[in-house]
């Protein structure tokens, strides 16, 4: 299975889309924050090309200032090949993850430098940017000024991220920004969906009705820069150089045709602490420079891990390399997804990600997957047959699921409420897994009278897996090729959303059984607290216990109390998963005339149509007991050895109701 990343060209049939991530800076700490970023913005660019845009995806990194050549020096190399390496690491992570960027800009690239040197020019040959001697305090990882005010108020230390401060004296050339403030407000009043969301374009209005100052572009205290192009001894500040790696990466100055096309750009999807760049300082540079604002710029929340903020000194910084390569791409990019709500901060953890890949992956949606391609294998030899049985009200209603859904799904994505999106499949996925327990296909087998009726139920699931695996491929790139796969259909170059529909599973198809896509992840039991220490006696008979372990456990019964037990064999008629409930299975088992309800933790071991037709043996007079609100009325022996097997104790032949002596 190859997945789809081959880089896209511009196609002018189609409408336009340009979103970008932001031009990260190349921290030699990648971090789950990167991951989740350059997921969202995958997954939109995805969509959008499913739903027919010509899409041109850029991220990058930002790799001057004076931050890294300090860096670089202190390993002993220079600074392109102190930035070659981690940029190599970004590649490599965002290969990991599928993501189907088209352009990656390295600010230090010759491209990038002729950007940044021609529209500098232009503004200052306009009178935008004047020179003046300026003494601050700077902070070097926010390659920021501050006055000492701002200092002061933020308690001697860098307002945005507290760490200590430089006093420095230099010549600096400075942008007239001052000069765009009520043009900006101005253009954030009359366009309300230009910033997203809402709360953060309220902190933009107040910023800048408090007053904007004009802003250093050049430094001429280091090197590692690019030159401007009106003075060589001073470098590009860094963000008047990142900030226009959104030109280079769709061709300015290279392809002004591509550039004319998907300017301005549809999404600029930022981390909230730089918001204020975006939404601020890089339209008064597009105003100076006489270009389009972007049409939007969404500043999503912070991920924190186990609810604390991630620090290299707390030693909680998630590399996303390590449960990629446990969980898989689309395990961390389905989580990251579905657990938070765009915009809103949102708290990853491991045992988190396990619990949502066994509820969601697991047993919903690689169950529906892998129970769907067994039952069309078994019941008719793995061939597809496009059959209707009309006037059945069920199957009527479960076919028109698939454009309900398909509604729901892009109104969600539209709005870039991806979490929404999701949920909207996921009602999908859960009414096809209730369609199976309606329609029992296992007893529908046993009747020759039933054929077509069990055709038509394979068919409809079969067409709405393939739907499901459409509708996923944005988010989860890596598994909607393999349930293609097995399902016997050819992998598209392009999935295409407008495919979701009833009756598109061609007729005859022949699907290809493999192994299930999300096997279950058994959960770590969680430390249990230290016992107290045993008196010595105690100890020595555990001691003694040991050497008849397997021959007679330490409480032994008598055959009166083994009378007391009520064993019965029972015959299991229907078996359905427990909701908010990975390891309990409700079933419906015969005991001689009577049908019980009993609960069972089984769910790791049987697959709910392995289970229906067994002959099991029952404890049939055990005190009633509710699990989840649901009334168990006996219990099903099995056999475990403690290594995660488990079996039940089966007894085929023997009629239901028969006593167990």
């Amino acid at each position: 299975m190859i997945l789809y990343l081959k880089r896209r060209g511009t196609n002018m049939t189609k409408p336009a889309f340009y979103i970008t991530t932001p031009i990260y800076y190349p921290s030699a700490d990648l971090h789950i924050g990167h991951a989740y970023c350059t997921t969202i913005a995958d997954t939109i660019a995805r969509y959008k090309r499913a739903n027919g845009f010509d899409v041109q995806f850029v991220t990058g990194s930002d790799e001057h200032g004076l931050k890294i050549q300090r860096k670089a020096e202190a390993n002993g190399v220079k600074p392109i090949e102190y930035t070659d390496k981690i940029v190599a690491d970004f590649k490599k992570l965002w290969e990991m993850l599928g993501v189907s960027y088209t352009s990656f800009v390295r600010t230090s690239s010759k491209e990038h430098e002729k950007t940044v040197q021609t529209l500098l020019q232009k503004v200052w040959e306009q009178g935008d940017i004047y020179k003046k001697d300026y003494e601050g305090l700077y902070c070097v990882p926010c390659e920021s000024f501050w006055t000492e005010h701002q200092v002061e108020e933020a308690g001697g230390v860098c307002p945005d991220c507290g760490r200590p401060v430089e006093k420095m004296k230099e010549s600096s050339y400075f942008f007239r920004m001052s000069k765009y403030a009520d043009r900006i407000l101005d253009y954030i009043e009359k366009n309300p969906d230009f910033i997203q969301p809402v709360s953060r374009r309220n902190e933009m209005i107040n910023f800048i009705k408090q007053g904007l100052e004009d802003l250093c572009i050049s430094r001429s205290s280091f090197d590692w820069g690019i030159p401007v192009p009106f003075d060589t001894k001073h470098v590009v500040y860094v963000w008047f150089d990142a900030l226009l790696a959104y030109f280079t990466g769709i061709g300015f100055g290279q392809d002004m045709d591509k550039f004319n096309r998907f300017w301005p750009a549809d999404l600029h999807l930022v981390g909230k602490e730089i918001v204020r760049f975006h939404t601020i300082i890089w339209p008064a540079m597009l105003m100076a420079m006489g270009f389009d604002l972007p049409k939007e710029v969404y500043g999503h929340g912070w991920l924190v891990v186990d609810g604390d903020k991630m620090s290299k000194s707390k030693g909680n910084v998630v590399d996303p390399v390590e449960p990629i390569k446990e969980f898989g791409a689309d395990a961390v990019r389905y989580f990251l997804l579905r657990e938070i709500n765009l915009g809103s901060d949102g708290n990853y953890s491991r045992k988190a990600l396990i619990k949502r890949f066994n509820a969601d992956l697991a047993n919903d949606l690689g169950n529906l997957q892998y129970r769907t391609v067994s039952m069309i294998d078994k019941y008719h030899g793995g061939i597809v047959h496009k059959t209707v049985v009309e006037g059945n009200e069920i199957d009527e209603k479960f076919r028109g699921l698939a454009a309900e859904t398909l509604k729901n799904y892009r109104a969600a994505m539209d709005k870039y409420a991806l979490n929404d999106g999701i949920k909207a499949i996921w009602a999908y996925i859960g009414a096809a897994n209730k369609y199976i327990d309606e329609t029992t296909p296992w007893i529908l087998a046993k009747d020759p009278a039933q054929a077509k009726r069990l055709e038509a139920v394979m068919y409809n699931l079969a067409d709405a897996v393939r739907n499901i695996a459409i509708l996923i491929s944005s988010m989860m790139p890596f598994s909607a090729p393999k349930i293609f796969e097995q399902l016997g259909l050819p992998v598209p170059e392009q999935f295409d959303l407008n495919e979701v529909a009833w009756g598109n599973f061609p007729d005859g198809t022949k699907v290809q059984k493999g192994q299930p896509i999300f096997p279950r992840i058994e959960e770590e039991e969680e430390e249990k607290p230290a016992a107290k220490a045993e008196p010595k006696a105690k100890k020595a008979e555990k001691k003694a216990d040991k050497k008849t372990a397997g021959v007679v456990t330490p409480d032994q019964c008598t055959i009166d109390d083994f009378g007391k037990l009520d064993l019965r064999v029972g015959t299991i008629l229907k078996a359905e998963k427990m909701e908010n409930a990975d390891k309990l299975l409700k079933l419906d088992v015969q005991v001689g005339s009577e049908t019980r309800t009993i609960v069972s933790g089984i769910a790791p071991y049987y697959k709910e149509d392995e289970l229906v037709g067994k002959n099991v043996i029952v404890i049939a007079n055990l005190k009633p007991a509710k699990l989840r609100g649901v009334e168990s009325r006996g219990m099903l022996l099995a056999a475990s050895d403690g290594q995660g097997n488990l079996k039940l104790a089966e007894v085929p032949g023997i009629a239901s109701g028969s006593k167990v002596k």
